[in-house]
């Protein structure tokens, strides 16, 4: 599980574990990080975790919010960043990503062994085909006969897997309000809509494909005109997304 070390001046405060999907920072006690500091705003950022993704925001803060010695808007949290609020430092550890285990590490292993398996077999035929055509008497020739065949069989093919096709690329057309018209491409793994404090969602991009997250809000995102769940909800080709009294339509570029 991802979390934020809390410091000040090089000494850690706290530990903060980031178990739910919205997690606020501010100087009001509401906040589920509170930070009772002037120089922070009262509601002065937001981090939106989804899985494993961490997103950070900046909630239009006074004294605006720092990431790596940067001023952001929006960031995409990576292991070991730092934001600054202040004098107050919280630092981002994300999950560690997992080394090749089991299945999948014996089938890498087999794969990068095949080949010198096949070249020493090879080898090994064509030195016992040289000496029973140099040797007289039809037993030499029977063994190499049956030799060749033998190893051969047993090396099994190493052909690589077909790559597998680059995943579309999506995007969102505005079908109301003030922008209709306007198309939004969801390049980024983490894009943020709506309206805080009204209705915000989360469009995150997986390998899987595009899924759609509730954040904030009374009532639920409508997809097709039904309110999705609190699961994230998968996206298909021309869905149409009703958020913060905005229709959009969600489709995949070619």
């Amino acid at each position: 599980m991802a979390k934020l070390i809390l410091s000040m001046d090089g000494l850690v405060l706290k530990e903060i574990p980031l178990t739910k999907e919205r997690t606020t920072i501010g100087r009001k006690p509401h906040n589920d990080i509170q930070i009772d500091n002037l120089a922070v705003s009262g509601e002065h950022a937001v981090i939106v975790t989804i899985l494993n993704d961490s997103f950070l925001e900046d909630l239009g803060s006074t004294n605006g919010t720092v990431v790596n010695g940067n001023p952001i808007k929006k960031h995409f949290l990576q292991n070991n960043d730092v934001v600054e609020l202040g004098k107050y430092k919280l630092k981002f550890v994300g999950e560690a990503a997992p080394t090749g285990t089991g299945e999948k590490a014996d089938f890498e292993k087999t794969m990068v062994l095949r080949p010198s398996q096949m070249k020493a077999a090879a080898d090994q035929a064509k030195a016992m085909a040289t000496a029973a055509a140099t040797q007289p008497g039809a037993a030499q020739a029977a063994v190499a006969q049956r030799s060749t065949p033998s190893l051969e069989k047993s090396v099994p093919s190493a052909t690589p897997p077909a790559a597998k096709p680059a995943q579309p690329m999506g995007a969102i057309q505005l079908l109301s309000g003030a922008n209709a018209g306007k198309e939004l491409e969801l390049s980024k793994p983490l894009t943020t809509l709506g309206k805080p404090g009204v209705q915000v969602a989360v469009l995150t991009r997986r390998p899987q494909g595009y899924f759609i997250t509730h954040v904030e809000g009374a009532n639920r995102p409508a997809v097709n005109g039904q309110q999705i769940g609190t699961a994230p909800h998968a996206l298909k080709d021309h869905d149409v997304i009703e958020l913060a009294g905005v229709k959009m339509e969600f489709f995949l570029k070619a």
